[in-house]
């Protein structure tokens, strides 16, 4: 087996699926994040596993753009309180530490939007708005919708699509790269 051939042809494949997902997104639903992110007084970030790390990602840039932002179970991130946003991630919506932040955020009148490959989860019965990504959830071993494990595809989608985000609440708000720079971690 040529390893670099190997690499070079799943690089691939990971990019067409990518683009094929992308063709079927439902772009304004997911363009009905942007009033809930404006409006929130803050802005807290949750996601379990490799979605959780691309969610922190998202938080990271949410920063860059000047809004006060929290990753849920941070030693530093406060108590959310109503007029605050939970930004939820989960492919399956079942997630138990999810759906709890999202059962919490609710419980003090706080939003909850979702990112997920389902509307029909208990995740997505305590959220004001779900954006779904149609990818594989992680227990989908048919390969129907993704020749990755688990639920690769989903995680990587919901990286580039918040960096979609983060782009189209960036051209909004027209602060210059050199303004945003500013933010960006000096103490690395």
């Amino acid at each position: 087996m040529d390893l670099a051939t190997d690499i070079k042809a799943n690089l691939e494949l990971i990019l067409k699926e990518n683009l094929i997902l992308a063709r079927t997104i439902e772009y304004g639903q997911v363009a009905e994040m942007i009033p809930f992110i404006q409006q929130a007084d803050r802005i807290f970030i949750t996601g379990a596993g490799r979605t959780g790390l691309a969610l922190k990602a998202f938080a990271m840039r949410l920063m860059h753009l000047g809004f006060p932002v929290f990753v849920a179970g941070e030693t530093t991130t406060p108590a959310i309180r109503q007029g605050d946003l939970l930004i939820a991630g989960s492919g399956s919506g079942t997630t138990g530490s999810i759906v709890r932040a999202a059962e919490k955020a609710v419980s003090v009148h706080a939003k909850v939007i979702t990112i997920s490959t389902t509307a029909d989860s208990p995740l997505a019965e305590l959220s004001s708005h779900v954006s779904i990504l149609p990818a594989a959830q992680k227990q989908d071993h048919g390969e129907t919708r993704s020749r990755q494990y688990a639920g690769s595809l989903f995680e990587q989608a919901v990286l580039l699509l918040t960096d979609a985000v983060i782009q189209t609440l960036w051209k909004l708000d027209g602060t210059t790269a050199e303004e945003l720079w500013k933010r960006h971690a000096n103490i690395e």
